[in-house]
């Protein structure tokens, strides 16, 4: 198939496949887009939150009254819980991961506490923290329950032991040795790190915090004092769905004066942390559906036309001698130089796109392999597309020269 009769005829329709080039590169851009957004929010919800989820639930208790007992009413509840049948422990905590509204505090570097580093989620715990949720203690020690103190809501103040994730670790200390160091918190006092957990993810569920914030956390040894907690219980596997039935039933025999609400295995408060991402990457793959439809029937449009146009010009060449087989290369190599040109064109508007989204909206930086692969969808989709009409131009009889059509 020779290219300069195909360049001819396009000079001639200069500006149907111009507007149908342009057309091309702008779905390309925002298709690259999109698929590098979809994988950015897709691996976000689908990264470990460093406990074990298939046996954690959790559940808000509020009592009906301030009680002035409010320590010893928690600790019954624990004692509680813990004594239920196919529970490995419990504990009361101010948040879980990915449950939103964390405490969180920025981190400083340096005894003056002025120079801002990151900032860290706070996570309060007991003696009994590392078996609830199941952590993964990778150096040092967790808390001894002489440890733990009692800490209200509004209070600002740090405990002289502290645990770590390994990111705050290898952040503050890449050289390695975080053990037995000072942490600084910033405006604040300081702590002593302990002990280092593997991972333990932060409750925000936005992507832009996770660049390099994600895994930023620390486990403070306070016992939550506030009417409005969350109660955190492991069990044995399998034994999941029984005991959150169990569990409130249970503690309403200690009281009635109480409100339990939000009992959700870690599945579900998983599910509902990251209902925003799933609806953005609903929203994106539906918009690049609609946007390579849309294409594809402008380039059927703009085929079905130029075969209209060319009907006499088609029935000479299978007078001449033309097979079937040469009207569709002839379509279909036509077809390939306007979307090349489209697909080029969509790759470096959709990188600079993605560099100025980048800048402004913190997301993700997309790597020249979605360009490529969005590049190739389209290009599939656009030769897919002008299979109809070549076929059609390809049934064009050479009669059709002789009739003067």
């Amino acid at each position: 198939m020779e290219i300069m009769p195909i360049l001819r005829a396009l000079r001639r329709n200069k500006v149907g496949a111009v507007l149908i080039a342009l057309q091309i590169a702008v779905t390309l851009a925002i298709i690259s887009n999109s698929l590098s957004m979809i994988q950015n929010r897709v691996q976000w919800m689908q990264r470990p939150s460093g406990i074990d989820e298939a046996n954690i639930f959790a559940f808000r208790n509020t009592w009906s009254a301030d009680p002035p007992d409010l320590k010893a009413r928690i600790e019954a509840d624990l004692a509680a819980l813990r004594s239920l049948p196919g529970v490995v422990d419990a504990e009361a905590t101010n948040n879980t991961p990915l449950a939103g509204n964390e405490w969180h505090w920025p981190l400083a570097k340096g005894s003056d506490h002025q120079e801002f580093i990151a900032w860290a989620a706070i996570y309060t715990v007991d003696e009994h923290g590392l078996a609830t949720y199941g952590l993964n203690l990778i150096a040092g020690r967790w808390f001894s329950a002489s440890e733990v103190g009692d800490i209200r809501i509004r209070e600002t103040r740090f405990p002289p032991s502290i645990v770590v994730t390994q990111s705050v670790a290898k952040r503050l200390f890449p050289a390695g040795h975080a053990l037995g160091q000072e942490l600084y918190f910033e405006h604040a006092g300081s702590s002593r790190i302990v002990g280092v957990v593997e991972q333990m993810q932060r409750p925000s569920d936005a992507p832009n915090w996770g660049n390099p914030w994600a895994e930023y956390s620390i486990l403070v040894p306070f016992q939550f004092l506030n009417n409005g907690l969350i109660y955190v219980v492991r069990t044995r596997a399998g034994q999941q769905a029984a005991v959150m039935r169990a569990a409130p039933a249970r503690l309403f025999e200690l009281t009635h004066e109480r409100i339990i609400q939000d009992v959700q295995s870690f599945s579900e408060i998983r599910s509902r942390a990251h209902r925003n991402n799933r609806a953005t990457v609903i929203m994106l793959a539906v918009l690049g559906t609609l946007l390579m439809a849309i294409t594809a029937f402008g380039v059927i449009g703009l085929t079905m036309y130029w075969v209209g146009q060319r009907r006499r010009h088609i029935g000479l060449r299978r007078a001449l001698g033309a097979r079937r087989g040469d009207i569709l290369r002839y379509f279909h190599t036509e077809n390939l130089l306007i979307a090349g040109t489209g697909c080029i064109v969509g790759v470096a508007l959709g990188l600079a796109g993605n560099t100025w989204l980048a800048a402004r909206l913190e997301i993700a930086r997309m790597s020249f392999g979605y360009a490529s692969v969005g590049a190739l969808i389209v290009l599939a989709l656009c030769q897919l597309a002008v299979l109809w009409p070549a076929l059609r131009a390809a049934s064009v009889p050479p009669a059709i020269a002789t009739r003067g059509l």
